[in-house]
């Protein structure tokens, strides 16, 4: 199975993101996470994971005569590799992006739900646009794996906290461009500078 067909479905999105952070989870632990997907629907999906290379059992014993498996995430199988995504069509990256869009909103919706939203508790959201050639684009994505690979590793912990990162890059026109040579240049009025 492609790891695109794999890993986009939404409760196999889900049952993915519960392990981020390196995670080791039963399925009863995981079960309780995603309370609202039915147990046997999340039992095959974990299987599938399990099958297909995405989970991998770490630990076994039995309970009540039954075995419980504990399962973690290998993260390089949990991604779409580049030369999927490369030959994926606009349709595929279109359904692609969604679902990881959905798993997004999805998120932000269960945080809502726990209560007041705190800005105390680190929840962001920004946008921003840069001005790179490819060159300090590379450079910028060299120190984003700086920042994010030692935290990537940390353990849970007393005062740690799991937060959700989730990193959309996306690619303007060209400052050569004429739609962005204009927008670069336009001139500013002033309604615009007085507010």
């Amino acid at each position: 199975m492609a790891s695109a067909d794999l890993l986009l479905h939404p409760v196999r999105l889900r049952i993915v993101q519960a392990f981020l952070g390196d995670r080791a989870l039963t399925t009863t632990q995981l079960a309780a996470e995603l309370d609202d997907v039915p147990a046997g629907s999340l039992y095959r999906h974990v299987a599938l994971l399990t099958k297909e290379g995405v989970l991998q059992v770490v630990a076994e014993r039995r309970v009540r005569g039954a075995v419980e498996r504990t399962y973690t995430l290998r993260l390089l199988a949990a991604q779409i590799g580049l030369g999927e995504a490369a030959a994926m069509t606009p349709a595929e990256h279109s359904h692609a992006f969604m679902a990881y869009a959905a798993g997004l909103i999805a998120d932000f919706d269960r945080y809502l739900a726990a209560g007041v939203p705190d800005v105390r508790d680190g929840v962001r959201y920004n946008i921003a646009a840069m001005w790179l050639t490819d060159a300090e684009y590379a450079d910028f994505l060299g120190d984003l794996v700086t920042v994010f690979q030692p935290r990537l590793a940390n353990a849970p912990g007393k005062g740690r906290r799991r937060r959700m990162v989730y990193l959309v890059l996306l690619p303007g026109k060209r400052a050569g461009d004429q739609g962005a040579r204009q927008q670069a240049r336009r001139p500013r009025n002033r309604k615009e500078e007085v507010s």
